[in-house]
């Protein structure tokens, strides 16, 4: 039996993927334990059960953790990292350490933005690995932005130099040990890195809370079915997005239905609306098993559950990893994208109607779904980490 230490962020859409394999790793008997600084978070999506070591650290949407819903592109990116990233990093380091120290586990398994875990895993001499929640990185997130990466290069340095082991030199986003990524390379494409400890596992899938009952009755069989969907953490950008939607969506009433999650309760939608259903939540995994078409943040959780499902897609990226993660839609030809700002109903209709009516883009979604599903999972990714434990004890 071995222990693992989940460090993650409080961000819902980089603990979902770690909970399967930390569920699968229990399950073969070893001990696994989180740090985040919101237990409470960790929690509901992993189980009342779980063992979390809590932190300090900013929470998204509480305190000075919010971001300008305005902001895009090169400024959203410095903000995450430079108002966000870097800063969660430090508040999370001494916690990171106490979890370590009491709960003393055999490899640290850090979430790609949780650099803390990483760090304080150099310092202690334990071996860890990447939780690579989103496959930006490994696609040229950075490329044409020669002075964001320089400034993130100088900026990581000092970080390792105030809680790791100065005279290291691993990128904290990349294990040298294990570097586990929740995608393959059909959807990533060329620029996908190849190296023996590196690992394409595709999506970790497990189940996660029911949520409100849906109303799965109200689902009509004779037409396509959409899905649209803004993520976790955008209801603050997306009104006229979400209106747009709902326009193209009656536009086309005769043919299709409309699922739309709408937390923030922005739409005036009937409730017994039988062309729009449009909710605060709805259970995505099980009801993408139903849909025809997808439309949303290029968010990577939800593209890789549309995929996993072959379902394409029509994506309109915000900020952060967005833009890169709709690349590679377009790029593997599972979808089309249009400007999340500017798009009106009628172009987000014609969207639609191409995702649903050309044979390629099911057929790309239809490739990156056998290999997402040949690459494993939860099975995989807990099998990667089981060997990294193994041979830290044989190297003990």
């Amino acid at each position: 039996m071995s222990a693992f230490l989940f460090v993650v962020p409080p961000l819902t859409g980089h603990i979902n993927p770690a909970v399967g394999v930390a569920a699968r790793l229990a399950a073969h008997g070893h001990r696994v334990a989180w740090a985040c600084a919101d237990p409470a978070l960790v929690g509901r999506l992993a189980g009342p059960d779980a063992e979390v070591h809590g932190c300090a650290g900013p929470v998204p949407g509480a305190g000075g953790a919010v971001r300008p819903p305005d902001l895009r592109g090169a400024e959203a990116l410095k903000f995450l990292w430079e108002w966000y990233l870097l800063p969660l990093a430090d508040a999370m380091a001494p916690g990171v350490r106490a979890a370590a120290e009491t709960f003393r586990p055999d490899v640290v398994v850090a979430d790609q933005q949780a650099f803390a875990g990483a760090l304080v895993a150099e310092r202690l001499g334990l071996p860890w690995a990447t939780s690579a929640t989103t496959s930006a990185e490994f696609a040229g997130a950075y490329d044409g932005l020669p002075k964001i990466a320089e400034w993130l290069r100088r900026s990581l340095a000092a970080l390792r130099a105030r809680i790791g082991v100065p005279s290291h030199s691993a990128d904290p986003r990349f294990s040298p040990h294990l570097l586990l990524i929740f995608s393959t390379p059909e959807l990533i494409g060329p620029q996908a890195p190849l190296a023996p400890h590196i690992h394409y596992v595709g999506p970790s899938l497990a189940g996660r809370p029911a949520g409100p009952g849906f109303p799965w009755e109200r689902l009509d069989q004779s037409r396509a079915k959409v899905l649209v969907t803004l993520g976790t953490a955008n209801a603050d950008t997306g009104v006229r997005f979400l209106a747009e939607c709902l326009t193209a969506l009656r536009d086309r009433a005769d043919r299709v239905q409309g699922v739309i999650a709408d937390p923030a309760g922005v739409l005036p939608v009937p409730p017994g609306d039988k062309d729009v259903l449009v909710l605060a939540q709805v259970p995505q995994l099980p009801l993408l098993e139903r849909m025809d078409a997808v439309v949303c943040h290029a968010g990577h959780n939800t593209v890789c559950e549309a995929l996993w499902h072959g379902v394409p897609l029509v994506v309109a990226p915000i900020r952060d990893d967005q833009p890169v993660v709709a690349g590679q839609v377009v790029d593997a030809g599972a979808g089309v994208r249009v400007r999340f700002g500017r798009v009106r109903a009628a172009q987000l209709g014609a969207a639609l109607d191409t995702v649903l009516t050309e044979r390629a883009h099911r057929a790309a979604a239809a490739r990156i779904r056998t290999a997402f599903r040949a690459a494993g999972g939860t099975r995989a990714a807990a099998a990667h980490l089981e060997n990294l434990a193994d041979s830290a004890a044989e190297s003990r």
